[in-house]
């Protein structure tokens, strides 16, 4: 074969193809629809609801404690505990200031993590926090209670703390711009930093009107939650 039919073979093979470029993640909306179906709801709750404790929906959806042993005398309306309150209460709140943080949160945090598991896994996240939350609640609110001092329990906070938590544990070295002072600090370090602070809180009793336990409590259930699924300690394969 001559040279002139080498190039006339080489011409008629199918010509080199160019190498695709790698392709990335596709860019996620900035409402995953389990985030933004969320604080709607909970944003038309909060126009709904009057805005003082002896409402329909404060006496029958806020987390009440259990009744105490003795007769407690208070100056507003009470009610008693019953079972779906652990989950209902996570849609009231107590002002515009406390829905904005809560759901400010839950897009900031529960954005990422909603990508990340899938629309599904994300909502049971959410609600196991808020229930496991509650559950802690409803132990100190009890206790509280038997004291002389029933209260009710409203906000998503139980919910948004356990996100907090999940955030830290996918995305450690993420870094978190805050407000109060403005500097920038890596997931892992502010999650246990706050962790720390709702302890100390907590157990001091230093700032009151706020359910610390509670915001333990779903940092609790979504840590333990999260390692199930990896099947680690204290979850550990046989």
């Amino acid at each position: 074969m001559s040279w002139h039919d080498e190039e006339q073979g080489m011409r008629a093979g199918p010509p080199p193809q160019r190498p695709e470029p790698p392709q990335g993640p596709p860019v996620p909306g900035a409402f995953p629809p389990v985030v933004l179906t969320l604080i709607a709801i909970n944003v038309a709750v909060f126009l709904l609801q009057p805005g003082h404790i002896g409402s329909p929906l404060y006496q029958l959806f806020a987390l009440w404690p259990l009744e105490p042993a003795v007769s407690v005398t208070v100056p507003y309306p009470t009610s008693s505990f019953q079972p779906w309150q652990l989950l209902t209460y996570g849609f009231l709140h107590g002002g515009m200031f406390h829905l904005f943080v809560n759901m400010f949160a839950l897009w900031m945090f529960g954005t990422p993590l909603e990508h990340t598991w899938g629309s599904r896994r994300f909502l049971f996240f959410f609600f196991f926090c808020v229930v496991g939350a509650g559950l802690i609640q409803l132990f100190v609110a009890s206790q509280a209670a038997a004291g002389g001092a029933i209260y009710p329990t409203v906000g998503a906070s139980g919910g948004v703390f356990g996100i907090l938590l999940g955030f830290g544990m996918l995305f450690p070295n993420n870094r978190i711009m805050l407000l109060i002072p403005p500097i920038p600090m890596k997931a892992k370090y502010f999650v246990i930093g706050y962790g720390a602070f709702e302890l100390f809180a907590g157990v001091t009793g230093s700032i009151g009107g706020i359910a610390h336990f509670a915001h333990l409590g779903g940092m609790l259930f979504g840590f333990l939650l999260i390692q199930y699924w990896r099947r680690r300690f204290p979850f550990r394969r046989s």
